[in-house]
């Protein structure tokens, strides 16, 4: 059996996070851990969470390396843009071609191979502020 050993100043902080934090992976890790301190068994608390017990021995793990700091999601995940770097590309081809997009997908395919559709394009015009 696996339980987490708390501090009184961090059952203060995971009880306030876990009432208050506007991240829902906060919320659900804080609660998490509280009920670890609780005594309640990793299969309990994977059956609560509905996610693997190889999940919550990873996150008692990051709570025991890092603390507070492990209960959100780490920057980096997810897909990244095919289009970084291009910026400056993509400006000038909306500038030449009076923003329509369909002109500016088939230089970036001619051009540089990177072939996308029209909405991925629209994402990183908004994301980029172009």
């Amino acid at each position: 059996m696996r339980y987490i050993k708390l501090k009184p100043n961090e059952i203060e902080a995971l009880e306030k996070l876990h009432r208050n934090s506007p991240d829902n992976t906060v919320r659900k890790r804080s609660h998490c851990m509280l009920l670890s301190y609780r005594k309640r068994t990793i299969t309990d608390l994977s059956g609560i969470f509905d996610v693997d017990r190889r999940t919550i021995e990873r996150w008692f793990s990051g709570w025991e390396k890092c603390g507070i700091e492990s209960l959100s999601i780490q920057p980096g995940r997810g897909v990244k843009t095919k289009l970084k770097g291009l910026e400056t590309v993509v400006s000038e081809q909306l500038d030449g071609h009076s923003r329509n997009l369909k002109n500016v997908l088939a230089h970036l395919e001619e051009e540089h191979n990177i072939i996308i559709c029209k909405k991925t394009l629209q994402n990183f015009l908004k994301d980029t502020g172009l």
